[in-house]
């Protein structure tokens, strides 16, 4: 069977980044059947060099920085390329740019998932920086979706669960219950949905176990990647 060969960018963690390796393999072989798995390039950066550029806001060198890592993909024989981090998306463009294999944008993939369910006013729980940079609703906007993102209060509460705890492997109940929580005050104000906008928030939160419809961005991602790997 003839697959194309998918570049990942991870390491924004390798805790998320380990989700997208197995999802990705765990489908192929749902798929293919036997012992198929995927043909994959994974580049995982050292995170802590991207958190320095975040919160420093050198988005710009970081946009240079991964797009160099794309076109390393490329090179090495990458014939689409991902990244495994919903906040970098912040940067897409330059990635885009640098390519000249498709690059498959999670914000596209999760826009058409919530459209085919016919939900339109997701509540998006992210980090602080794709919750306030604009980046993520807009691209939605382009689709028709109108995302809400939780109060000040609630976007620095999971933006810390999410680097506090998510991003060096912990998973608490409290922290769970304050998602929730959110979820809950976002549906008595008109949301209709909610986005799993991080690549760690599959970790603490399951999409069926929420007060509204739940759309866990990662395996809609990786979902997109293979499908785009066996032609589909």
């Amino acid at each position: 069977m003839d697959m194309r060969r998918i570049g990942l960018i991870g390491g924004m963690s390798f805790e998320g980044s380990a989700v997208y390796y197995r999802q990705i393999n765990e489908a192929v072989r749902r798929k293919l059947g036997n012992l198929h798995s995927a043909e994959l390039l994974l580049y995982s950066v050292d995170f802590q060099n991207i958190v320095d550029m975040q919160k420093a806001g050198r988005w710009d060198e970081a946009g240079k920085y991964l797009a160099d890592v794309a076109r390393r993909l490329e090179s090495a024989g990458a014939e689409g390329v991902l990244m495994c981090a919903v906040t970098m998306h912040l940067v897409a463009e330059p990635i885009e740019a640098a390519l000249g294999v498709p690059f498959l944008h999670i914000v596209d993939a999760t826009a058409d998932r919530l459209k085919a369910a016919g939900c339109r006013k997701p509540l998006l729980l992210a980090t602080r920086y794709t919750m306030e940079n604009g980046f993520y609703p807009e691209r939605m906007a382009k689709h028709g979706i109108d995302v809400m993102v939780p109060d000040a209060g609630g976007r620095t509460q999971t933006h810390n669960i999410i680097f506090d705890e998510l991003c060096a492997g912990k998973v608490l109940d409290p922290s769970r219950k304050a998602l929730i929580a959110l979820v809950e005050k976002a549906k008595s104000e008109g949301a209709d949905s909610v986005i799993f906008g991080c690549t760690e928030i599959c970790l603490i939160l399951e999409t069926d176990k929420l007060p509204l419809p739940g759309f866990d961005s990662t395996a809609i991602h990786t979902e997109a990647a293979v499908a785009f790997a066996l032609g589909e």
